[in-house]
C-alpha cells in the first residue's frame, strides 16, 4: 500500500484536532462562547474536551509508525533521538509561556527587566510540555518493554491511578486533592495554572505532573492502535480492528464512569478509556471515508494542518499572544486603548448582527483560517517543519 494512502486518514484526523484546538483556544471573548466550545467545568466532557486527547492518541499512533525503523528495539541511538525531541518540545512550551508573560508585561507597562526575567512565576507544564513528557516516556517504555507487555503497563498505570484518585480525594476540587498536593509541593504554586470551579480558584493544573501518568497510558493506547493499523494491509480489516477496540474502550469508560467520573482536568482513567475509544472509532470512520470510499476532496483544508501540526499549533499560540497583548487606540474603550484581538472582535459584532457569541465564534474561525493560510504556503512548497 502506498504510504500516502496508509497515512492520509491519520493526517486528516491530526489536522481536524489541531484546527479544533486552535479554534477553542481562541474565541473572540471568553465571556461569550457556545457551550459545546467550552470545557466541562469539572466532571463530564464536551466536544471541546475531546480535541487534546484525540491528538494525544494520534501522537501514539504516529510514534508506532516512526519507531518501526528501530525494529521496536531499545538502542542508545533511538533513546538519544527521543530525548532530544522531548527536550525540544518541552522547551518550546516553556518558551511560549515565557513569551506570553513577556508580551503582556511589556504592553502592560511593567519594567523591561521584570518582563524578561519572569521564570519565578512561569507555568512549567501545559499542552506542549505534556506532549513532550508523554512522547518521551511513552516511546522509551515502548522500546524497552515491547508492545506485548504494554497492555499490562497501561492497565497497571490506570488501576494505580484510580486507587490514588479514590483515596486521595482526586475527584474533589479542593486542597485535599492528591493532584493539588503533589503538584504544589513539587512544582510550587507559582508554576501552576489556576483553575476555577463553582467560583473557587485553586492552583490545580489540568496538565499537572501527577496527571501526566495516565496521559502516558493514553499515548500508549494510541501506540498499540498503531500496531493494529500496520498489522494488516487490508483497510476493511483495519476498520474492523479499530471499531472493535474503539467500542470496547468507549463502553468500558462510560460504564466505569458511574464510579470513576470522566474528568479531563484530572485526566481520569475513564477519560482515557472513553476518549481513546472515540478517537479509535473516528479514525476507523475516516479510513472508511477516505481510503475505501475515496471521498477525500473535503480533506485538503485539514491536511494542511495535519502535515505541520505542532508548528501551526505553536504559531497560533504566538499569534494569539501577540494580538492579545499589543494595544491600539480605541475611543470607545474606557482606557482609550484596546488589544488588536479586542478590536477585531468588536468589529465582528455588527457583522454578527449584534450577537456577541456569534461574533466570538466568527473571530475563532477567522483565526483558524489565518493560521491555515500560513500552513497552505508551507503545504504548497512541500515544507514540513518537524518538531
Amino acid at each position: 500500500m502506498a504510504q500516502q494512502k496508509r497515512l492520509l486518514a491519520l493526517d486528516i484526523l491530526r489536522g481536524i484536532t489541531i484546527a479544533g484546538m486552535i479554534m477553542v483556544n481562541n474565541p473572540g471573548s471568553w465571556g461569550h462562547i457556545y457551550t459545546p466550545l467550552g470545557h466541562a467545568e469539572w466532571n463530564g466532557f464536551t466536544p471541546t474536551d475531546l480535541v487534546f486527547p484525540f491528538f494525544m492518541f494520534i501522537m501514539g499512533v504516529s510514534t508506532y509508525f516512526s519507531l518501526r525503523k528501530y525494529n521496536f528495539e531499545f538502542s542508545w541511538a533511538a533513546a538519544k533521538k527521543i530525548a532530544i525531541r522531548t527536550v525540544v518540545i518541552f522547551a518550546i512550551g516553556i518558551g511560549i509561556a515565557w513569551f506570553s508573560r513577556f508580551m503582556y508585561g511589556i504592553f502592560g507597562g511593567k519594567p523591561l527587566i521584570d518582563c524578561v526575567w519572569t521564570f519565578d512565576h512561569i507555568r512549567i507544564l501545559g499542552v506542549m510540555p505534556r506532549l513532550a513528557l508523554c512522547y518521551g516516556f511513552g516511546s522509551l517504555l515502548a522500546l524497552w518493554l515491547g508492545k506485548h507487555r504494554l497492555p499490562w503497563l497501561i492497565a497497571a498505570i490506570l488501576v494505580l491511578y484510580s486507587i490514588a484518585l479514590i483515596f486521595g480525594h482526586g475527584y474533589e476540587f479542593s486542597e485535599n486533592n492528591i493532584i493539588y498536593i503533589i503538584d504544589n509541593k513539587i512544582l510550587g504554586p507559582d508554576h501552576l495554572y489556576a483553575d476555577t470551579v463553582d467560583g473557587i480558584t485553586l492552583k490545580l493544573d489540568p496538565e499537572g505532573l501527577l496527571s501526566t501518568l495516565p496521559a502516558i497510558a493514553h499515548m500508549l493506547i494510541g501506540f498499540l492502535c498503531g500496531s493494529l493499523i500496520l498489522g494488516t494491509k487490508d483497510n476493511h480489516e483495519r476498520i474492523n480492528r479499530l471499531f472493535i477496540v474503539g467500542t470496547c474502550l468507549t463502553f468500558a469508560g462510560l460504564l466505569l464512569s458511574y464510579g470513576l467520573p470522566i474528568n479531563k482536568k484530572v485526566w481520569s482513567p475513564t477519560f482515557v478509556l472513553t476518549t481513546c475509544g472515540l478517537a479509535s472509532l473516528f479514525l476507523g470512520l475516516l479510513i472508511w471515508i477516505i481510503d475505501i470510499k475515496v471521498k477525500n476532496r473535503w480533506c485538503k483544508f485539514f491536511e494542511v494542518f495535519g502535515i505541520n501540526p505542532l508548528f501551526l499549533y505553536c504559531l497560533a499560540g504566538v499569534l494569539s499572544i501577540t494580538l492579545g497583548a499589543i494595544k491600539i487606540p480605541y475611543a470607545a474603550a474606557e482606557s482609550g486603548v484596546i488589544s488588536i484581538k479586542g478590536w477585531a472582535y468588536q468589529s465582528l459584532i455588527p457583522v454578527a448582527g449584534g450577537d456577541e457569541t456569534l461574533a466570538s465564534l466568527l473571530f475563532a474561525l477567522s483565526f483558524v483560517v489565518l493560521n491555515w493560510l500560513v500552513g497552505l504556503i508551507l503545504y504548497r512548497n512541500k515544507i514540513y517543519i518537524k518538531i
